[in-house]
């Protein structure tokens, strides 16, 4: 019989099941082992559904095989209790990996052998009343089978989950490898992802979205999050990440991280899974910047405004350095108030009490300042490529540099709203008096026109506003 052999083993002094059965029983009953084999094998195979085939091959191999050490050993350690178990030992867990490398379960193995040895049993019994044994006699073989059986699976179970441990981890490097590949600089061809999705119990999905994890030093003792077979996992390396077909359950996720810090990539197609990864790792490190609101889970779907506008800093600050050039021979708290009302301004329609509300000033402050935006600016602010391209710089001075959460919050800047939706004014800012319509719009409110405006106008839609030579300071404003 072909099966591994561990050599002579150990031996098992006073505690074999065989020790209290006398020597001189076996010798009368071993004549009888071939029909015992024969037996078992044929009631394993009629009972036990798995066993149900034609006994040839590997099966054959193995059953057989198997019921025969079984048996054998089972006289001869009646007739030498500290008999050395090891080849019989390695024979079936032997047995036990070929079962689950079959496909067969472990309630299936586990039946066979107590199977046959209710067939042993009974030949056993009927012979020894034949040869007049004594009731106590035959007591102490029944206990002796029953030890067995227990013994006969449990080293065969062991065999099995030897090779269940060993499938399962080359599994999860296959699965491992799936995701290297889905992720790596070079696109693999869609029959090579096909073909090892194929072996890593993966369906290849349309759609995909990449979780960036952040590393942590004691990664390697969290508990392993129980995410189903449609995730794809690496929390081993520096830069773990997870890969989930399709969109996430939100809530899920975030319970199963267990309070790992992680970011949620866009949904993209498969073939861009690298280029989620990307955006979510970009989404992690602005949080970890305070540049991105301070979250357990962060999903970029939420941030693509900012991920959009930091997705090159280079580029960022040659723009910065362009479109706010006019503003750098001011003093920092000139600077800082200027930009941050054409910010406001060019995030509104244009409605001077919008603005002060925003900002939490007088309007007539707001009037001011932009009086002297529109002098360094001059025409710029009719071109719809500048006001772009200055809103853009502007936001990006303050996410990267200047502001502090609440500035950034009253400039609109944390989650880029839409002009629809500004964010709600800073509470610890007094909110400015109701201004008055005619007193705002009156030509001494305004020394921008000689005739009345509507109350949102700042500045006319065409053309610089004439300049006064010498525009009174806003009480509001002191420089």
């Amino acid at each position: 019989m072909a099966m591994p052999m561990s050599g002579r083993g150990s031996r098992s002094r006073g505690s074999a099941p065989w020790s209290s059965v006398p020597p001189d029983l076996a010798r009368r009953l071993q004549p009888i082992a071939g029909v015992l084999v024969r037996d078992a094998v044929q009631e394993i195979r009629r009972s036990v559904p798995a066993y149900a085939q034609p006994l040839e091959g590997k099966f054959r191999e193995v059953l057989v095989g198997s019921v025969e050490t079984a048996i054998f050993q089972c006289f001869e350690s009646i007739v030498d209790p500290d008999a050395p178990t090891g080849d019989w030992q390695a024979v079936l867990r032997y047995s036990g990996r070929v079962e689950f490398l079959e496909g067969r379960t472990m309630d299936a193995l586990q039946n066979a052998v107590r199977v046959g040895a209710r067939v042993v049993w009974r030949h056993l019994s009927e012979h020894g009343r034949e040869l007049g044994l004594p009731s106590d006699a035959l007591f102490a073989v029944a206990d002796a089978i029953f030890a067995w059986v227990d013994e006969l699976c449990r080293v065969a179970v062991e065999g099995y989950t030897e090779a269940q441990a060993g499938a399962s981890g080359a599994l999860e490097r296959r699965r491992r490898q799936l995701l290297k590949v889905l992720l790596g600089e070079s696109p693999a061809s869609a029959r090579s992802l096909a073909d090892l999705a194929a072996s890593t119990d993966w369906r290849l999905p349309e759609r995909v979205a990449v979780v960036a994890l952040e590393y942590r030093e004691d990664q390697h003792q969290l508990p392993s999050p129980a995410f189903g077979r449609d995730v794809l996992l690496d929390l081993e390396s520096s830069e773990p990440c997870l890969v989930l077909g399709g969109p996430a359950d939100r809530r899920g996720l975030e319970a199963e991280l267990r309070g790992r810090r992680a970011a949620v990539g866009p949904v993209v197609p498969l073939a861009d899974a690298r280029r989620s990864l990307g955006c979510a790792r970009r989404a992690l490190g602005l949080v970890r910047r305070g540049l991105l609101p301070q979250a357990r889970v962060t999903w970029c779907e939420e941030h693509l405004a900012v991920l959009a506008l930091l997705a090159d800093e280079f580029l960022v600050e040659a723009l910065v350095g362009r479109a706010l050039e006019v503003f750098a021979h001011l003093t920092a708290k000139q600077r800082h108030r200027l930009e941050t009302t054409l910010l406001a301004w060019l995030g509104t329609r244009g409605g001077v009490v919008e603005v002060a509300a925003r900002l939490g000033v007088h309007p007539q402050t707001v009037r001011y300042r932009m009086h002297q935006v529109e002098r360094l600016l001059g025409d710029r602010l009719d071109d719809p490529d500048e006001r772009l391209a200055l809103e853009m710089a502007l936001r990006a001075r303050l996410l990267l540099h200047d502001a502090k959460p609440v500035e950034r919050a009253r400039a609109g800047v944390t989650a880029l709203p839409s002009r629809a939706n500004p964010p709600a004014a800073d509470p610890g800012v007094r909110k400015p008096p109701a201004a008055n319509p005619k007193a705002v719009n009156s030509p001494a409110a305004n020394p921008r026109t000689a005739n009345p405006q509507p109350a949102q106008a700042i500045r006319p839609a065409r053309g610089p506003a004439p300049r006064p030579r010498h525009p009174a300071r806003s009480p509001a404003d002191p420089r």
